[in-house]
């Protein structure tokens, strides 16, 4: 389990911040681990989303299989194995289909047991209800029917936005997109994202002053990069 604090903690920076506190402790390559620019958040202005994936594979082109196939009260009964809040990943097998996974039930129903958000790599509908009530989503477009929409398999690893998300993997979500954190690491990068941005401050600081001078920019972007740099060593580390 991962105390609340932290998740509080992660919640107060941007997914970009995010991100460049997690290369520093070069646990994984730099060009994994975030979704594609194709997963796009609907309410960029909403506060970030962090929360631990609840996932799911469904359909909205093919018909129905003839079986028993879960349903929205059965994902929800999984929230209890995960680490905290559930955001729901949701596969799309029918890419092509163009017909949306989720709308304004699916979203306030989430809610109402505690989601903290839902990414998936299909449209959605019926954002202008789901705004308004505050529920962060992270789709590929917008469509207005839902065609032949079912689920087929809960808590299995899946695909969205180019990269494998299992089940109870920590996610952070925001204007700037999507990414994982590895539970492992996330308290420290809770801890090391305000000097991170501090680090950066040197520069946008001085940049939006108005009296900048080449000279000072050279320096503060040396300051800049020995600040990331130390902090790097230091949690490369721990």
């Amino acid at each position: 389990m991962i105390d609340e604090s932290v998740l509080r903690k992660l919640r107060q920076f941007d997914t970009a911040t995010i991100c460049n506190v997690i290369e520093l402790f070069e646990v994984r390559r730099r060009n994994q681990g975030f979704m594609t620019r194709e997963i796009k958040a609907a309410f960029p202005d909403l506060p970030p989303m962090v929360g631990f994936a609840s996932t799911a594979t469904c359909r909205t082109f093919a018909d129905p299989p003839d079986r028993d196939l879960p349903t929205l009260p059965d994902l929800i009964s999984r929230f209890e194995e995960l680490s905290g809040p559930a955001a729901i990943v949701l596969q799309n097998l029918d890419t092509a289909g163009a017909a949306a996974n989720f709308g304004d039930v699916f979203s306030n129903t989430f809610k109402a047991f505690g989601a903290v958000g839902l990414v998936t790599n299909g449209p959605g509908r019926d954002l202008e209800q789901i705004e308004r009530i505050g529920f962060p989503v992270f789709h590929d477009g917008l469509v207005c029917a839902h065609g032949y929409m079912h689920l087929l398999d809960l808590h299995l690893p899946v695909q969205v936005g180019g990269i494998d998300v299992y089940p109870n993997d920590l996610l952070h979500g925001d204007g700037n997109g999507v990414t994982t954190i590895p539970i492992e690491i996330a308290a420290d990068v809770a801890d090391a994202c305000a000097e991170y941005a501090a680090a950066e401050a040197v520069v946008i600081d001085l940049s939006q002053s108005g009296t900048a001078s080449l000279a000072q920019m050279r320096e503060a972007f040396a300051e800049m990069s020995s600040r990331v740099a130390n902090l790097g060593q230091r949690l490369a580390r721990t």
